[in-house]
C-alpha cells in the first residue's frame, strides 16, 4: 500500500467560493489525505460563502470519507490581483464587500497567516485563480484593458504569491496551479485573453520552478485540467459545449470530475511527486492527445 499522506502539512487553497469548483474538490482531497487546510476567498463571494457554511447549506458536499464535515483552519479574504493594499483604488477599498475586511490584497494574506501561525507555517500553496473581463470576446475583439487584466488576474498573481508566499514554505513544499489546454491550441470561444493568460502561466511555472526551487527548495507544477462546468466557468458562455465535445473526443470518453483534479493535485503535494516539478500535468481524460476528433471518424 502507497498511500497519499498530508498528515502534519498546512496546505492554503486561494480561489475557492463554493462548493462545485477544482479549488474546493482540491481541498477537500488535501484534508482527506491529512492536511489541514485554509482557503482565501475572493471578497465579493466571501459573506456568501460563509453563510453557505454557517447555515449547512453545503453540508453534503462537506462530507468526509470518515462521516465528519470538512473544516477549514482559516477562511481570509484575498483580491489576488492586488500585491499590496495601497494598490487597490479608493473605489475598490470603500466598496461594501471590501470595506470591512481589512488587507485583502496577497501582501495583507501573508501578514495574516505569519500572525495566525508564525514564520514558516506552509507546506501546500494551491493557486486555483482565473478571470477575464472580456472572456466572452474573441481575441480580435478585446481591449488592452481587457487583456492586460486576465493577465493579472490569472498569471501574474501565482508569480506574485509565489514571490510572497515562497518564504513562508517549509523545504520540501509544494505550490500548485490550474491552466487549461487553450494555452497551447485555439479554443474558438474561450477569448478575452485568457488563453494567452494559460500560455504565460505555463511559462512562468517552469522559470519559477528553477527559482523557486534553489531559493526556498519547493516545487512549482500546474494541472491543465479538462473543462468542468462549475459556477465560476459559466462566464466563458460555450462551457457545457466544451465539456461535451472534450467528453465525446478523448481517449477516455467520459466528463473529467472535480475529484480528477483534487486527487492529482494531493498527489502533486505529497512526498509521492517530490522529483516532480516545472511540469504541466494533463487531467483531461487524455484530451490533449487527440490530433483528430473521434467524433469525425463516425460522421
Amino acid at each position: 500500500m502507497l498511500p497519499i499522506n498530508l498528515a502534519g502539512k498546512r496546505a492554503l487553497v486561494a480561489g475557492v467560493a463554493d462548493d462545485n469548483g477544482f479549488g474546493w474538490a482540491i481541498a477537500k482531497a488535501l484534508a482527506t489525505a491529512g492536511a489541514t487546510v485554509c482557503v482565501a476567498t475572493w471578497p465579493p463571494a466571501l459573506n456568501i460563502f460563509l453563510n453557505l457554511i454557517e447555515r449547512g447549506k453545503i453540508d453534503d458536499s462537506r462530507q468526509m470519507p470518515d462521516g465528519s464535515l470538512l473544516t477549514f483552519e482559516r477562511i481570509y479574504p484575498l483580491d489576488a490581483v492586488y500585491d499590496t493594499l495601497e494598490q487597490a483604488p479608493d473605489d475598490v477599498r470603500e466598496n461594501k464587500r471590501y470595506k470591512e475586511l481589512g488587507d485583502f490584497s496577497i501582501d495583507g494574506l501573508v501578514q495574516r497567516m505569519t500572525a495566525d501561525f508564525g514564520a514558516q507555517p506552509l507546506d501546500i500553496v494551491v493557486h486555483s485563480l482565473a478571470n477575464g473581463p472580456e472572456v466572452k470576446k474573441p481575441l480580435l475583439e478585446v481591449s488592452r484593458n481587457g487583456y492586460l487584466a486576465a493577465i493579472s488576474a490569472s498569471a501574474y498573481s501565482m508569480v506574485s504569491m509565489v514571490q510572497r508566499l515562497g518564504p513562508l514554505m517549509r523545504p520540501g513544499g509544494s505550490f500548485n496551479s490550474l491552466t487549461y489546454m487553450a494555452s497551447e491550441r485555439a479554443i474558438p470561444g474561450y477569448g478575452g485573453g485568457m488563453s494567452s493568460a494559460k500560455a504565460a502561466l505555463e511559462s512562468d511555472t517552469r522559470l519559477l520552478s528553477f527559482e523557486a526551487g534553489r531559493k526556498w527548495g519547493v516545487r512549482v507544477n500546474t494541472i491543465s485540467a479538462g473543462p468542468l462546468a462549475s459556477r465560476a466557468a459559466s462566464a466563458i458562455g460555450i462551457i457545457e459545449k466544451m465539456v461535451a465535445y472534450c467528453a465525446s473526443n478523448s481517449p477516455l470518453p467520459e466528463r473529467v470530475t472535480a475529484a480528477d483534479v483534487g486527487h492529482t493535485a494531493a498527489f502533486l503535494a505529497s512526498d509521492l511527486a517530490k522529483g516532480i516539478t516545472g511540469t504541466t500535468v494533463y487531467v483531461d481524460k487524455g484530451y490533449h492527445s487527440m490530433g483528430m476528433g473521434a467524433d469525425t471518424l463516425t460522421a
